[in-house]
């Protein structure tokens, strides 16, 4: 009855290794956060701010509007404020037909794991 607190299925990922897989490029790291959260706080190094808004038509991949990076087969790590938002982009990506998602909650799990942040 309740889906939208269910976690998606698929391996956990701890956050220094998604730091790792994002330096090295073998996966997409995505913040869903809106454009004031992101002129605030600054985001992730190497991530694609893609606001949750824009993130359908944008990572859907039969839309002429999906991002070019993205593709199904390549890893995604997903990150907002405090991990509602990316959790629910998550599940959508998943949907989407996406093999490997993970939500990576919060910023501040970023930053606490050693993640450094970039300001525009």
């Amino acid at each position: 009855m309740f889906n939208f607190f269910n976690k998606p299925s698929g391996p956990q990922l701890s956050m220094s290794d998604a730091i790792e897989q994002v330096a090295a490029g073998t996966m997409i790291l995505i913040d869903v956060r809106d454009g004031n959260e992101v002129a605030q706080s600054g985001k992730a190094e190497g991530a694609v701010h893609l606001p949750l808004m824009s993130f359908q038509m944008k990572t859907d991949p039969r839309s002429p509007e999906v991002m070019p990076q993205l593709n199904v087969d390549t890893p995604v790590g997903i990150y907002c404020a405090t991990g509602a938002r990316s959790g629910m982009a998550t599940r959508a990506l998943l949907k989407m037909g996406y093999k490997t998602v993970h939500n990576l909650g919060g910023l501040g799990n970023w930053v606490n794991a050693g993640g450094k942040i970039v300001r525009a």
